[in-house]
């Protein structure tokens, strides 16, 4: 707790200063790794387990911390004007509560309603849409500050521009990834959870558009109303996700169990990105038409009847089933998106050849 409160990452990321972020986050969690398999060697090591993984997790907060006074210096400011801090961060506060709530909401729910073993299943599929779910934002934590900065300077082309960008990475990245993860759903539990998990199928499958709703309202929230001061009506939005989920969990999970509560999720995260997409209909409708349908639609139809194919293809072991069917499908639609010049991608290339592209 003490760690995370002086971790401040929030600064750096403000200042975009990602690259000092990447190399402390990597450094302490190959530190953590290196430690993992030196101290912890049985089931007695619990306390050495602990320890490593808050070495690994939070331990950047004190090089955080350290390397603070190179910015600012750290001496009591008088006088101190609390008040006008109050109003966002009580905002906040009860958006991350509601936030928190609704997200942990079916599990626990699923364990009172049903039982410990449900759960487990359920936890399964969670443990995935997770996954996939940090992939889709995390270009929100990059994109946040520049955002905010074009807001605050006025700067409405740039702003915009930046986020029918961000509206067509997600698209081009979830829905291939919602579409993999449906149609390999099986063998992805069996290879991540064993076989003993197979009942996860279903709600992974339920789970999968999810990973789109929270992708685009992610940007629709944090990176839009956020930055130009409508936090408020994330919350409401975030709220009535909250009570959309816990009525169709009271309703669906007596019948449905673990496919239930993925559905109350489901139709929450939908409910989420609706009302947001409703907030802020005057902006979508002046970028729509900059968002990069034709190439998401070339790259689906041509790559959805291949996975189709593959996955009728059955090798020697999950692993490689996995991974040929992934590396086809995949890089199908990265060189669809590349004979297309699709704008991210291509800046990626440049900056991976140094050539100037432009995003």
């Amino acid at each position: 707790i003490i760690l995370n409160v002086i971790c401040v990452n929030w600064v750096y990321q403000a200042l975009e200063e990602y690259s000092y972020i990447t190399f402390v986050s990597v450094l302490f969690k190959a530190l953590g790794l290196a430690l993992m398999f030196l101290l912890v060697r049985n089931s007695g090591d619990v306390l050495w387990y602990g320890l490593v993984t808050v070495v690994s997790s939070f331990g950047s907060a004190i090089f955080n911390f350290i390397r603070l006074r190179k910015l600012i210096d750290l001496h009591p400011c008088r006088p101190w004007n609390f008040r006008r801090h109050l109003y966002p961060i009580f905002t906040f506060f009860f958006m991350s509560v509601a936030t928190t709530v609704y997200t942990n909401l079916d599990t626990v729910m699923l364990g009172v309603m049903k039982n410990n073993e449900v759960v487990g299943y359920y936890n399964a599929a969670i443990k995935i849409k997770t996954i996939l779910v940090t992939l889709v934002t995390s270009l929100g934590t990059v994109l946040l500050p520049r955002l905010s900065y074009y807001y605050e300077q006025g700067k409405e082309t740039e702003f915009l521009s930046l986020v029918s960008k961000a509206f067509s990475f997600v698209l081009l990245f979830s829905i291939p990834c919602c579409i993999y993860f449906s149609v390999y759903a099986r063998p992805v539990v069996e290879f991540l959870s064993g076989p003993g998990y197979l009942p996860a199928v279903a709600p992974m499958i339920i789970l999968m558009p999810t990973i789109l709703f929270i992708g685009l309202s992610n940007i629709t929230g944090i990176q839009v109303l956020v930055p130009t001061g409508r936090e408020v009506l994330v919350l409401r939005s975030v709220i009535l996700g909250a009570v959309v989920d816990f009525l169709l969990n009271l309703v669906l999970i007596p019948s449905l169990g673990a496919s239930g509560a993925a559905i109350g999720t489901l139709c929450a995260e939908f409910a989420v990105t609706l009302l947001q997409f409703w907030y802020l209909r005057k902006l979508l409708t002046s970028i729509i038409w900059s968002i990069e349908f034709k190439e998401l639609l070339i790259m689906m139809l041509v790559s959805t009847p291949v996975i189709w194919i593959v996955s009728g293809l059955h090798l020697s072991s999950l692993f490689w089933n996995l991974a040929v069917s992934a590396i086809v499908y995949f890089g199908i639609c990265g060189l669809i998106l590349t004979l297309c010049k699709e704008r991210i991608l291509m800046y990626i290339a440049g900056k991976i050849f140094n050539k100037s592209e432009k995003l």
